[in-house]
């Protein structure tokens, strides 16, 4: 099977699975195991940030950064199809008490006129704004990058508001490598940061939260309190560690291969493909032959995994496991299925 359903797909490769047999470990709730610590020191000084704190998932980090940010009944500015919103279970609502007010973004991207518009004058009928939540690179927006400038546009408009930014930064080391532009620099405008090891960087498990030493402290008590708090974490923060130091610059394989696929098949009858705006590894296809679910259907019944994203949308990402002869067949998988 060609797996493209996702880029949390991955398996361990050799070296990092001896990573991982070779960690030290410790307590970490106790603050006592070494590879956990040395995987948030140096997610910290790759962002930019005082401290992080090693967390189980994205979904983890994100709604945490959420909860620290804000108290029951305030509100948060983010996209309408933002993971933090559409992707996270009603975690905002379940966990912090606050709601959304959802912008409307062009592929994920929203203006700092748009927030502008968002803000509510100080009255009592209304919800507290606090924070801004932007994601870099963008789901829904099909692996879209924020340009530097929008970013800090948007982050004028909310320090002269007063309100905290947050970057859902799943796939920032996609947007960094895509874009030329180091990690550190877009994480500068935010005052937190949550980054993923599992998709692009193809660890097994984890992400990882970062700002303030402050704010850090204050998120450890709400991961314990989520029941996120773990013990010898260094077993699979070891290959969170090693798929940090060795794997962020291959991640040009990945846009490589998405940009060839999404190119190779945007021209086949019965589907769109907007092969201009594959930025990084993600490519969205909407299918005119048939629903998206049937598509998928006949895609793996040729060997060809994706997943279907809308009634008429399918969804493929390229990955640590995907190799361009891969790619070569799963092009020549749409057009057997395509052209006849």
């Amino acid at each position: 099977m060609i797996d493209l359903r996702s880029d949390t797909v991955t398996k361990p490769t050799r070296p990092m699975l001896d990573a991982i047999a070779q960690a030290q470990v410790g307590d970490d709730v106790q603050g006592e195991d070494p590879t956990v610590n040395a995987l948030e020191e140096k997610t910290a000084a790759f962002l930019g940030k005082e401290a992080a704190v090693f967390m189980p998932s994205g979904t983890m980090t994100n709604q945490i950064a959420i909860r620290a940010h804000t108290e029951p009944g305030d509100e948060i500015i983010t996209e309408a199809k933002a993971h933090v919103y559409y992707n996270e279970g009603g975690g905002p609502a379940a966990h912090s008490g606050v709601s959304c007010y959802l912008l409307k973004g062009e592929r994920g991207i929203f203006s700092a006129d748009q927030v502008k518009a968002a803000l509510r004058p100080a009255d009592v009928h209304f919800p507290r704004t606090k924070l801004v939540c932007l994601e870099n690179t963008s789901n829904s927006g099909g692996g879209s990058i924020w340009p530097l400038k929008t970013i800090r546009d948007v982050e004028t408009v909310a320090r002269d508001a007063g309100l905290k930014m947050h970057l859902d930064g799943a796939r920032l080391w996609n947007a960094a490598v895509a874009s030329g532009t180091s990690e550190k620099e877009i994480a500068h405008s935010f005052d937190s940061v949550s980054v993923c090891f599992s998709k692009g960087l193809g660890a097994p498990v984890g992400s990882a939260l970062a700002g303030t030493a402050d704010f850090i402290d204050r998120s450890r008590r709400f991961r314990k309190q989520f029941g996120g708090g773990m013990r010898q974490a260094g077993i699979i923060a070891a290959g969170a560690l090693y798929a940090l130091e060795h794997h962020r610059h291959r991640l040009a394989e990945d846009h490589a291969n998405a940009k060839k696929l999404a190119s190779a098949i945007a021209a086949l009858p019965g589907i769109e493909c907007d092969a201009e705006h594959v930025e990084t590894n993600i490519i969205y296809i909407k299918s005119i032959a048939w629903p998206a679910a049937d598509m998928v259907q006949k895609l793996k019944a040729t060997n060809l995994l994706v997943l279907p994203s809308a009634h008429d949308t399918i969804r493929a990402v390229t990955n640590l496991m995907i190799t361009p002869n891969q790619i070569d067949e799963a092009i020549a998988i749409f057009k057997s299925i395509l052209e006849t």
